[in-house]
């Protein structure tokens, strides 16, 4: 399947008013479609059935540099998927999409899709260590996404505990940085993080919350006593 083909099987499921409505909403420069994000899931399932893995990567990488917004979805979910072996071309993809992000939409598709390389290969947490300094807020903030699974383990393994205590580490880092989507990060790991391990999630914030914005420490402690 080219991207092409792809592109106009998404674009049947247009709607000039719904793409208006998300241009405005996601305030997009970028070409919206107007096509709904179930549609989007359903499209993607059908080519992950019919495409191998390296015909995924390469439709994926086709409707990325398209740079339309349900085309880059799309690119995402095609590569949002458990096991997918080999996988390093697919991890290189994802990772070649991190400096391009500029809103959150995009992002967290294309982070979702990176959380499940990510945890099927740890040692790629070393990669993803070196986006905290980056100089571009949306690869800062995606350190902290694309290592959310992390959170959810409620007897995790001394390996895993490390891994959180790792991410911790960074989120402690970003506290000062004062803008709403760093701070609106840093909220969701701690968030994430209090509803399978509450002690820890609070001394996070014991510990940091006075120096987060207001609106982001009271998102954190949302599901802690």
């Amino acid at each position: 399947m080219s991207p092409e083909d792809a592109l106009a099987q998404i674009a049947a499921h247009g709607d000039e008013t719904r793409a208006a409505g998300a241009k405005a909403y996601h305030k997009s420069k970028r070409v919206h479609l107007g096509v709904p994000n179930p549609v989007l899931n359903d499209l993607t399932q059908g080519w992950r059935k019919e495409l191998d893995v390296p015909a995924r990567v390469t439709l994926a990488d086709g409707l990325w540099q398209t740079d339309i917004f349900e085309a880059r979805l799309a690119a995402a979910k095609l590569l949002t998927q458990a096991r997918i072996r080999p996988d390093d071309a697919a991890w290189d993809l994802i990772t070649s999409w991190v400096p391009q992000f500029d809103g959150w939409a995009i992002a967290d598709h294309a982070c979702m899709a990176g959380q499940r390389r990510v945890t099927a290969d740890p040692a790629r947490l070393d990669l993803v260590e070196a986006w905290t300094t980056s100089e571009h807020m949306w690869t800062r903030r995606a350190s902290l996404v694309m290592t959310l699974p992390w959170t959810k383990q409620n007897f995790p393994k001394p390996e895993e505990v490390a891994v959180r205590e790792r991410v911790l580490g960074w989120a402690a880092s970003y506290v000062p940085d004062q803008q709403w989507f760093i701070q609106k990060a840093i909220a969701w790991w701690v968030r994430e993080l209090g509803k399978h391990d509450a002690p820890r999630a609070r001394a996070f914030l014991e510990e940091h919350g006075s120096a987060m914005k207001p609106f982001a420490a009271k998102e954190a402690g949302k599901y802690l006593a």
